[in-house]
């Protein structure tokens, strides 16, 4: 990692005074990401102390690049002093996110800590609704009114542009605050400083402030927007989302659906500085879940017993069977629900998805029930062979048509598809698929 730290500086255990004065040389050397690194590998007690040695400036970059979950667990870890700078220097957006992570008590602490203006704009953003853009876009903007000139737009760029999230899509509004346009600081600078922001300006692409805040992401993402304005429910500017927040929810959303569809939560912070007890707990919920349906492929086993004294081998191929109708739900769900995610597919078409997937399951059914007749008649006898096949064309049309309806389903009842993750889905069709199973061994086999 470069100029990285010596590796005794990340080790467990509290650094010796003696080291000090070298690890802050050390980290003075390093460059914000390589610090960043660092501490994110550390344990958080080590890492609080490392924290500590860095300079007002570089603490803060740093901590503006963790996680709002390792934040919160770092402000529990520092002394009082070291976090009311840090959290005053944050962009009221990021208190939001930290805020949510930190005790009641902490949160109305270091709220108080704040000045009149910023507790404001901090306080506005906290009655957004948890997943809403209003609670990750930024209050600090610089906006333009149509009756600007170029000439004066510079003047208030020059004036608030340290202050200001982003100075490079600028908004227009009228006398109550009205969203009526944007203009790029390319287009100020470009034109005369006579012209009026009225001739520059363009139809903007807004959200309102209670849209969710992921599919506002999206839509700035695809339509390569570098911010783009949020406005109340009478069309009132009240923030912008800017291009780096918006692939940062983006980014967190596929973290939480990727350990969602492995049956576990986020951690939202460094594997090792994460406590055992955390990571179970983060996987303990679904595991439960898991457990308790997976009762259902027992009580199916159960009903079908004496069917299993009477063919003995048709217990060798439950594995096969539950398996392949396991991952054939997951493929059709992992599917459905990024084409949810990108806007391809929508809940009203649950029918033409379930179709599609079930000619898909079919499909994949035929040519793997082909292959199981063939190598079961060749090992054992035909009847098994046709039991084997036709359980692998029927099961395969299963799990895809059930696995491509539930994201559909979900996005429905306002439910995450995320939640009827592959874990769930695979469950579901080990049961089913052992219905089908016996039922068919049933009629073929005559027992």
């Amino acid at each position: 990692m470069g100029q990285g730290i010596d590796i005794d500086l990340v080790r467990e255990g509290a650094l010796a005074e003696a080291d000090l004065p070298l690890a802050a040389a050390k980290l003075a050397r390093m460059s914000t990401t390589e610090v960043t690194s660092t501490l994110w590998r550390c344990s958080l007690k080590r890492s609080a102390v490392l924290f500590r040695l860095l300079s007002k400036e570089r603490a803060l970059e740093v901590f503006e690049r963790f996680e709002p979950a390792h934040q919160a667990d770092l402000v529990r870890a520092l002394r009082d002093e070291d976090v009311t700078g840090l959290f005053a220097g944050l962009d009221p957006d990021d208190r939001v996110g930290l805020l949510d992570e930190v005790p009641a008590v902490l949160a109305k602490r270091l709220l108080s800590d704040l000045t009149p203006h910023e507790r404001a704009l901090t306080t506005l953003m906290l009655g957004y609704p948890a997943r809403s853009v209003g609670r990750r876009m930024s209050p600090e903007y610089v906006r333009a009114h149509p009756e600007f000139t170029a000439g004066r737009v510079l003047e208030i760029v020059r004036h608030r542009a340290t202050e200001a999230e982003t100075i490079y899509m600028i908004p227009v509004t009228d006398g109550e605050k009205r969203l009526v346009g944007v203009v790029s600081l390319r287009e100020i600078l470009a034109a005369s400083e006579d012209a009026r922001v009225s001739e520059l300006m363009q139809t903007p692409e807004l959200a309102t402030v209670s849209d969710d805040a992921e599919q506002v992401a999206r839509r700035c993402s695809e339509a390569n927007l570098l911010a783009m304005p949020i406005v109340d429910s009478e069309k009132r500017l009240v923030g912008i989302l800017t291009i780096d927040d918006a692939h940062q929810i983006l980014r967190d959303a596929e973290d939480e659906d990727i350990a969602r569809a492995g049956g576990a939560e986020p951690l939202r912070r460094p594997y090792l500085s994460t406590s055992a007890f955390k990571i179970a707990r983060a996987r303990v919920v679904w595991l439960l879940v898991l457990a308790v349906s997976a009762l259902l492929t027992v009580q199916v086993l159960g009903i079908f017993e004496a069917t299993l004294e009477q063919k003995v081998v048709l217990a060798l191929f439950i594995p096969l069977l539950t398996g392949t109708g396991g991952n054939t739900g997951s493929q059709a769900a992992t599917t459905i629900t990024r084409a949810l995610a990108m806007g391809e597919v929508t809940s009203k078409d649950v029918g033409r998805v379930l179709l599609r997937e079930f000619r898909v399951g079919t499909t994949l059914g035929l040519l793997l029930g082909i292959l199981g007749f063939t190598l079961a008649s060749l090992v054992y006898d035909v009847p098994t062979g046709l039991v084997i096949g036709s359980t692998l064309l029927c099961v395969c049309a299963m799990a895809a048509t059930v696995g491509g309806a539930m994201p559909l389903i979900a996005k429905a009842i306002r439910v995450d598809p995320a939640v009827f993750s592959t874990p769930f889905i695979t469950t579901f069709c080990d049961a089913t698929g052992l219905l089908i199973y016996f039922s068919l061994a049933k009629v073929i086999l005559g027992i």
